[in-house]
């Protein structure tokens, strides 16, 4: 069967299907290691993860062979058409391994303007949430439903995340504070799941410093998908990580930036 008989929505469940398959099997178990990936700090990977990105990229090998991919765990593989799937097997490993279920699978495909398609993907909680020019919808324990940010536009009345109390460096987190001082409420540890539910139209603004490419491109295609904002701390482009805001709407964002550009 060729390729072309699936639509990328299609292709890009079947990726989600396929991490969800690999990494749950290994989901709260007893004697499950993590490595250290960092030089300083500590920066968590497991056999979940290096699991679920191979598993994706078996899936691309077979059904888009000419497409690129950019994951987390084995880096950069060029493609011939231009586009590349950018893929996070686990954001938020240690989450992951500390059990609670606000961990994600991110799934994006791209070309040079940034993502187009996007999938956030909770296996636990059986919820995904699926973003493109054409869709905009999650599935989950309640069924399916359409996704849309809120339309609260006044800064007072917001709910904002992060998700390292600390954000980055002190004029990161700094910036951040300034922003969430306004807020009528604050939250922090959510990693992706933060992204899904602005999409969700639970949560007004994340904010974040930091990120890599992998993090961001998955939320940037669900949140716009479902009529949100995600630019860098100068309203830029910020499909290549670094400093993230994401909004609901263009109210919420322009109050967050006339704050964050600052810093």
């Amino acid at each position: 069967m060729t390729s072309a008989v699936f639509s990328d929505i299609e292709i890009a469940h079947k990726l989600a299907d396929a991490a969800r398959d690999a990494i749950l099997p290994h989901f709260r178990q007893a004697g499950l290691g993590a490595e250290n990936k960092a030089d300083a700090g500590f920066d968590p990977v497991t056999i979940a993860d290096r699991a679920a990105e191979q598993a994706m990229r078996e899936v691309l090998q077979q059904y888009r062979p000419e497409d690129g991919i950019f994951g987390e765990e084995f880096g950069q593989s060029q493609g011939t058409s231009g586009r590349t799937w950018v893929l996070d097997p686990i954001d938020g490993t240690r989450g992951f391994i500390s059990g609670t279920p606000t961990w994600g699978v991110l799934i994006a495909l791209s070309d040079e303007n940034g993502p187009f398609l996007g999938v956030i993907d909770q296996p636990y909680t059986g919820e995904r949430f699926v973003g493109s020019a054409d869709v905009a919808e999650m599935t989950g324990p309640l069924g399916q439903r359409p996704l849309a940010t809120r339309g609260i536009t006044d800064l007072r009345d917001a709910i904002i995340f992060t998700t390292f109390p600390e954000v980055g460096t002190e004029a990161e987190r700094a910036g951040f504070h300034d922003v969430a001082a306004k807020a009528r409420l604050t939250r922090y540890g959510m990693d992706c799941y933060a992204y899904a539910l602005v999409a969700a139209g639970q949560v007004d603004l994340v904010i974040e410093a930091g990120l890599n490419a992998y993090d961001i491109q998955a939320p940037i295609a669900v949140i716009q998908a479902a009529g949100g904002v995600v630019t860098d701390w100068q309203g830029g482009p910020v499909h290549e990580g670094g400093r993230v805001v994401a909004a609901a709407n263009a109210e919420l964002h322009a109050a967050a930036l006339e704050i964050l550009k600052a810093y």
